[in-house]
């Protein structure tokens, strides 16, 4: 497994913008192969990539990607400023099959170690709003 540092923390904002989830994306690929954690990459890039679409999707306003090392494994989360969180997210429920909107969160619960959503300020800042997150690569 992945021996990831505890100095790694990282926030990217982004404006609200459909490239940005991709932009946060290749981001994240660059911090994570300066950290020489590149075998994390599937995995942090798709949880990423689905947390940062839902930001963009169900927020009027900027986003931001998250990137940091919590108790050896990497967290990906993204910042909106919205307090609400979504449905699905608080019922932990992945949506059905034929559902339009909600999948995003069966491919979460399936490629993280853990899921959840915290306020901003739990994680040093206060911002407002929400992060949800997922971890992923214990350390070995």
């Amino acid at each position: 497994m992945a021996n990831v540092s505890p100095s790694l923390n990282y926030t990217l904002r982004l404006p609200r913008d459909p490239r940005s989830p991709g932009v946060g994306r290749a981001a994240l690929r660059v911090v994570l192969a300066a950290h020489g954690l590149t075998e994390l990459s599937p995995t942090a890039e798709l949880l990423a990539s689905e947390l940062l679409t839902n930001a963009h999707l169900h927020t009027r306003y900027e986003y931001a990607l998250r990137v940091v090392a919590v108790e050896g494994r990497l967290r990906v989360g993204a910042w909106d400023r919205e307090w609400s969180v979504p449905d699905a997210w608080k019922r932990g429920k992945a949506a059905a099959v034929d559902d339009e909107c909600g999948r995003g969160l069966g491919l979460v619960r399936a490629c993280s170690e853990d899921w959840g959503v915290s306020a901003m300020v739990d994680w040093g800042v206060y911002h407002g709003g929400k992060v949800l997150w997922a971890d992923c690569g214990a350390a070995e």
